[in-house]
């Protein structure tokens, strides 16, 4: 696509753009497949187990292997090629949709046979699901990325409104058998979109990450990425509250409104349409509503959704709630998603966005479990009361922890910092690396520069360094010593590639403060061999 084309696709939107375009289509198709297994499995689970546990797990199946895998998929969605990988993850999910659908329809399910075929089927969208959010970023320009990112939602939310009504009746109609054999059929448009996908070669200038180092480096971005870590704490307070619906649909559905599989499914339809009109009227409150402010209104909107589900008798006013849950759940998850995206750089977005994944479907499975429990020794009502209240009560964290507007940091690699300086080039395994940087400040404002320098720990620990300190001269004031340590030369290689044109702004102020004809002084140590 020429500079021309791409501009006006960007004009035009995200659909403007083939690729993008193929693949949205092919997972609308596949999703659909997707929530007709989740009917299909919630509702045979009902009539194989009165247990509201069991009932409880298969959500928990769905969602744990993210919870285990998301950060290993993201580690090997950085390092390997994310076109293969999807293959492989889309075909391990078309055997086991398969393979249940077999089973079934010979009367050979079980609960724990349900259980594992669904977890099979949740390890295939753990290793899926991290990569088709890193590809985004490839598939669209950055001025179209939010939209890119609320399509990918509105998508979802597309199949949510077919695919549980659809399921439903066919559950009715054909049995679950042929809602599983549908599923399997569903994944092969994705396959055929990946396969004729040209996606271009990775251009490396460095060797590609060890699989152990990538997963430490995924996880470090993690833990020192301020920004990543706000969407991390605010995933928590939402998604252990708001996996409570969840978990408790089916049972609501059919002792509390004595609904068959198709009223359920209807019940899923209405969530699935609540979440499709959000969609549609998000474009335009996120240019007028403050992401942090439309994120407040969703949790109260959803913590209101659960609390009047506890409550109602009514099918037709349990559809209304589940309308105005889908229309809540997509506007905060559309918020968390873009936040997410828009705090990582392409080096580690596939990792970071499977941390995130991983908070996320880890906090739908503890609270599955959780909620599970609590209705199994009280009630389904006394559950979904509990659980509207603490959401409630969770947006402390939204005073605290503030989502940001999405227009973010530029974190584009600035490659600003000078080549080191060497004799010999060192081995790539060489390593510890000590770096030193010497800065001359006017003794009078050592102490703000000194302060300033601290905040940017973070960025060296974020990109590579596992330690950091500073130093001050004691014989000669204002000579203050900035040192880090990475563990290998090929690493302090790939920190240099890592800096982002939003570290470049925050380093020329660290610089401001620099006195003297000449830059600060840079000095790189290796342990002797």
């Amino acid at each position: 696509m020429t500079a021309h084309q791409s501009a006006a696709a960007s004009k035009a939107g995200p659909l403007s753009f083939p690729v993008f375009r193929a693949l949205w289509i092919a997972t609308i198709v596949s999703n659909i497949g997707t929530w007709m297994h989740d009917v299909g499995a919630g509702w045979l689970m009902t009539s194989l187990s009165p247990s509201p546990l069991l009932v409880a797990l298969v959500q928990a199946a769905t969602t744990l292997p993210m919870f285990l895998l998301a950060l290993p998929a993201g580690a090997l969605a950085d390092t390997v090629d994310r076109r293969r990988m999807l293959l492989a993850s889309q075909t391990l999910g078309l055997v086991a949709a398969a393979v249940l659908a077999g089973l079934t329809w010979q009367d050979l399910t079980t609960p724990y046979v349900l259980l594992a075929a669904t977890l099979v089927l949740g390890i295939s969208a753990a290793l899926t699901a991290p990569v088709f959010q890193a590809i985004v970023p490839e598939l669209v320009d950055q001025p179209t990325l939010p939209d890119a990112v609320a399509l990918n939602s509105l998508g979802i939310n597309i199949a949510r409104a077919i695919g549980p009504a659809l399921g439903g009746v066919i559950v009715a109609v054909a049995g679950t058998a042929a809602v599983f054999a549908l599923n399997a059929l569903s994944v092969i448009a994705v396959l055929v979109v990946l396969v004729r996908w040209k996606r271009p070669a990775d251009s490396r200038s460095l060797p590609p990450e060890h699989f152990v180092g990538a997963l430490k480096a995924g996880y470090r971005y993690a833990r020192h990425a301020p920004a990543l870590r706000l969407v991390l704490v605010r995933a928590v307070g939402f998604f252990v509250f708001s996996s409570a619906l969840w978990a408790m649909l089916p049972l609501v559905a059919r002792r509390g409104l004595g609904l068959d599989a198709a009223g359920y499914g209807a019940l899923l339809g209405c969530m699935g349409a609540g979440a499709v009109v959000g969609a549609l009227l998000l474009k335009k409150l996120r240019r007028h509503v403050p992401a942090n402010t439309l994120s407040i209104g969703a949790t109260l909107l959803f913590a209101l959704a659960t609390l009047l589900l506890a409550i109602t008798s009514n099918a037709w006013a349990a559809g209304a709630v589940m309308a105005i849950a889908g229309l809540a759940w997509i506007a905060m998850l559309t918020s968390l998603n873009v936040a997410a995206q828009m705090a990582s750089p392409g080096w580690v977005k596939a990792r970071a966005l499977a941390v995130y994944l991983l908070v996320f479907q880890g906090a739908m499975t503890g609270g599955s479990v959780l909620w599970g429990s609590v209705a199994a020794r009280t009630d389904v009502t006394t559950a979904l009361t509990i659980a509207a209240i603490g959401q409630a009560a969770a947006l402390v964290l939204a005073a605290i922890w503030r989502l940001p507007r999405d227009a973010g940091a530029d974190l584009a690699p600035s490659h600003h910092w000078a080549e080191p300086v060497v004799s010999v080039q060192p081995a790539g395994d060489r390593g510890p690396v000590l770096v030193e940087i010497e800065y001359r400040i006017a003794p009078d404002r050592t102490a703000e520069f000194v302060a300033a320098l601290r905040r940017f720990r973070s960025v060296r620990q974020r990109d590579g360094a596992i330690r950091w300190d500073v130093w001050e001269d004691v014989a000669e004031p204002g000579r203050v010593v900035e040192s880090f340590v990475v563990e290998s030369w090929l690493e302090h290689q790939r920190q240099h590639a890592r800096v982002t044109h939003a570290d470049q702004i925050d380093q020329q102020t660290l610089n401001a403060f620099h006195i003297g004809d000449h830059p600060p002084i840079v000095r790189h140590l290796l342990r002797p061999l």
